[in-house]
């Protein structure tokens, strides 16, 4: 099959990936908006999707170290990216069936690290330098740093509000959380949506069609479009185990999460680091509730979780690995 005639198949294959990470991750944003009622579901996933959409606009450095700085884009046939976003889009949707909250992202590196293997039969392929201080070292460290700065947040705003009537601090953060959850949006596209555009670069240099490794606008947009398209589908299983199973929160939980989540967020993105949203304010989530007392948080669920973060990476190298292997015999 012509390189140029995969490409488009390929492409195909990323927005599909991305609309499912949009429903899939859609809580990142907004599941303390709706767990407080501070949003309707409605509300919450249209704010979203306009976010996430701008926020995918706004930069490409997140971009090129999914799509470059891992496994060098001209060493390897197309059929890996393929064989990546199958291993990483079947991962989502059984994540997403039974309601746990996983992260894309990780789906994502880690089904191009097992395809680029069984393409190239060597370990070697991998910029295993860049994975490590790019990927790896954030993958631990985000939720440890998201639910840090949930918890130092959530103890300030308790010491600065002791004196103020409960009431009042529930009026002031339904307005607030508002505004947090915004951030948390715009943050969520900024970083998330890049990994789809830089592994549909990622196969456009792989097949010849671009010469370097730059995205396009059409491909900023077609990933924009297709979060912001599955944001407004909503996530409605994993909306629930976030906002309602994890901790009980009010306005002011929510506010401090969403604040601690987008800050975290932010500096990685700056730091060009592929990181896990669902990581940081899973983490974040857990911060807050464990600041009131740590039989707040339903520690069982978060083991689940944690579980599911730590083998997201070998299950998809795994998983995409024997795609690759299909696809080679093919």
């Amino acid at each position: 099959m012509p390189s140029v005639g995969l490409a488009v198949i390929i492409v195909l294959f990323a927005i599909c990936f991305d609309f499912i990470n949009g429903f899939h991750d859609t809580a990142n944003a907004i599941a303390t908006s709706v767990s407080t009622r501070v949003l309707t579901p409605g509300q919450a996933i249209l704010m979203s999707a306009v976010l996430n959409l701008v926020g995918a606009l706004t930069s490409t450095s997140v971009a090129k170290t999914v799509g470059a700085d891992i496994v060098n884009p001209s060493s390897i046939p197309q059929t890996v990216v393929l064989a990546a976003l199958m291993g990483a889009i079947i991962w989502n949707l059984i994540t997403w069936y039974f309601g746990i909250p996983s992260s894309s992202s990780h789906a994502l590196i880690g089904g191009l690290i097992g395809a680029a293997i069984v393409a190239r039969g060597t370990i070697h392929i991998v910029n295993w330098v860049n994975f490590l201080d790019k990927v790896l070292i954030w993958l631990f460290l985000s939720p440890v740093i998201g639910f840090v700065a949930g918890y130092i947040i959530m103890v300030s705003l308790n010491w600065i509000l002791r004196k103020s009537k409960p009431t009042s601090v529930t009026r002031f953060f339904s307005k607030a959380q508002i505004a947090s959850a915004a951030l948390m949006a715009f943050n969520h596209g900024s970083n998330d949506a890049q990994k789809t555009m830089g592994i549909i670069t990622m196969a456009l240099v792989s097949g010849g069609v671009l010469t370097v490794f730059q995205v396009p606008l059409w491909v900023k947009l077609s990933c924009a479009l297709a979060m912001a398209f599955g944001t407004s589908i909503g996530g409605w299983k994993i909306i629930k185990t976030m906002g309602m199973n994890m901790a009980k929160l009010a306005p002011v939980n929510g506010f401090a999460a969403e604040t601690g989540a987008a800050a975290v967020i932010f500096t990685a993105t700056m730091l060009h680091a592929p990181v896990s949203t669902t990581h940081i304010i899973s983490g974040s989530i857990m911060g807050v509730g464990a600041s009131k007392r740590f039989s707040s948080v339903k520690w069982t669920l978060a083991e689940t979780i944690v579980w599911t973060w730590v083998l997201t990476i070998p299950a998809c190298c795994i998983m995409s690995a024997l795609v690759m292997s299909l696809l080679k015999l093919i």
